[in-house]
């Protein structure tokens, strides 16, 4: 890299501006974030382009796409802030940690019980700020290539990243049907049975779906598939609505609400997972990510055996 390059890779300024258009995936999204206006966010960007002597981003339809090159420049971006935040921390009192963000990316199933754990962490250190992204297993992948959060959520994390993990906390999946379906007056449903009607599945890259096809694989049975749908929420009105039956993580029901809905007691099932913390090796955690992750480890699973208990069983 250039002397030049080195001393004019942009400002922090624009760097955060980044940061900002490829968390929220928009320029508009970006500006709404920082408080400034879409012609700002694309001129400061095109300074930090014209800089680099490369293109940044290409817009596709409305979609914000990231070329290798602008790739490059978020991971350097992420370091660059970190570093300074762990100074900004150092030079107040760590102890107290008065300010920062917390930066998370958990897949969807994982956005019902994180905010269980975020809520006591946020009371004890009301000064702080947290980010959290929500998307499907392959979009929280792309993410933890780029390094750009302190802590990633998965049920099935890759193996093929140099990361750390703890495993956190079970995550069992179960068959759901409407309440009123002939199958849920079973004492005991085959797995035959459940292949034999129409099947909600999740799309391609969730986690929920790579255990389930893992499980049906292994147990030499095929579903039968009759809808592909991209949300857990979208899935359960489709079951309510008699559209189907399906396989959601327990979690989802019992966090986010199962009205009209009931389980199936299906032979072999649950299947059982668990759910994953990872970060990368490489990069040096900030004191709110140590702080969290000691959050996480000696307080977090009884706070959410907690709720479960509290919640209604469906």
């Amino acid at each position: 890299m250039s002397l030049r390059l080195q001393a004019h890779l942009g400002t922090l300024r624009q760097m955060e501006i980044l940061l900002a258009v490829y968390d929220s995936g928009s320029v508009s999204g970006a500006a709404q974030q920082l408080h400034l206006t879409q012609p700002t966010i694309s001129m400061q960007l095109k300074k930090l382009a014209d800089v680099v002597g490369l293109a940044l981003y290409n817009i596709v339809g409305r979609k914000v796409v990231f070329t290798e090159a602008g790739l490059e420049v978020v991971k350097t971006a992420t370091e660059v802030l970190d570093s300074f935040s762990r100074l900004e921390m150092s030079l107040s009192d760590m102890g107290e940690l008065k300010s920062g963000t917390l930066r998370l990316a958990v897949v969807t199933t994982a956005k019902y019980f994180i905010p269980h754990l975020l809520g006591p962490f946020c009371k004890r250190y009301p000064n702080i700020s947290v980010q959290l992204n929500v998307g499907n297993r392959q979009q929280i992948i792309e993410r933890l290539k780029q390094g750009i959060d302190d802590f990633y959520v998965f049920s099935h994390p890759p193996g093929d990243l140099n990361t750390e993990s703890i495993e956190f906390f079970n995550n069992p999946l179960v068959a759901i049907a409407h309440e009123e379906h002939p199958l849920v007056q079973q004492a005991e449903v085959s797995l035959a049975q459940l292949c034999e009607a129409p099947f909600l599945m999740r799309e391609n890259g969730s986690g929920t779906r790579l255990a389930i096809e893992n499980f049906m694989s292994k147990q030499g049975v095929k579903l039968n598939v009759k809808m592909t749908i991209e949300s857990n929420e979208a899935i359960k009105h489709s079951v309510m609505s008699g559209l189907g039956v399906s396989i959601l993580s327990a979690h989802t029901l019992t966090f986010g609400g199962h009205m009209g809905l009931a389980q199936l007691r299906v032979k072999s099932l649950p299947i059982n997972s668990n759910w994953y913390f990872l970060w990368l090796k490489s990069k040096r955690p900030s004191a709110i990510a140590q702080a969290f992750l000691s959050h996480v480890q000696n307080e977090g699973r009884e706070m959410l055996l907690t709720e479960l208990a509290r919640c209604e069983p469906i």
